[in-house]
């Protein structure tokens, strides 16, 4: 056998930070687009569950699309722990840089969004129950006030994000995995 025979039989492993950084920067520019539309239209505040399942499907997108492409560049082959790697790399970044734009936007841009929240809590708050004592109104809103920090937000939206990410690459990768022979 000549020497280029036995250098095509070796494993060659192709850098999974790549795909990491390059599908993670994707994602975060996504969500921050998707975000600066959601202000412009004046859907941040009061959020529809439809809104929430085009962000799902905007992670569950990037996440299995960048898994996919890392397996297609390593000659079709994806160990189940690879995947679980960048995906939850994607979904780091991505979320990382969501929360850049969120601190901004509630920070920078429109310092008082965060007032407008609650407002509206409270409104749906007193609509959905009329009679509740403005006692216990007040009280509910302090502990909303608590829960509506930048830092409690962006911690909930970090930890959400890298367990979707999880469980889609978890599931991507279960079905996408292909090992290479041993032989």
């Amino acid at each position: 056998m000549s020497k280029n025979s036995f250098v095509s039989m070796e494993k060659v492993t192709i850098s999974i930070k790549k795909y990491i950084v390059n599908y993670g920067v994707i994602l975060g520019v996504i969500f921050a687009i998707y975000g600066f539309i959601l202000y412009i239209t004046d859907n941040v505040i009061d959020k529809d569950w439809f809104f929430a399942v085009i962000s799902a499907v905007i992670l569950i997108s990037v996440i299995i699309y960048g898994i996919y492409c890392y397996k297609s560049a390593n000659d079709g082959f994806l160990k189940l722990s690879e995947a679980l790697k960048i995906g939850i790399g994607i979904a780091l970044i991505g979320g990382i840089i969501a929360i850049i734009w969120n601190a901004l936007l509630m920070n920078v841009i429109e310092p008082e969004m965060m007032n407008q929240i609650l407002d509206a809590q409270r409104e749906k708050m007193i609509a959905n129950n009329p009679n509740m004592p403005q006692e216990q109104i007040d009280q509910s809103m302090k502990f909303a006030e608590k829960l509506n920090s930048t830092i409690i937000i962006s911690s909930f939206s970090l930890i959400s994000n890298l367990f979707l990410g999880f469980l889609i690459s978890l599931i991507g990768g279960a079905i996408m995995q292909k090992n290479r022979d041993v032989f």
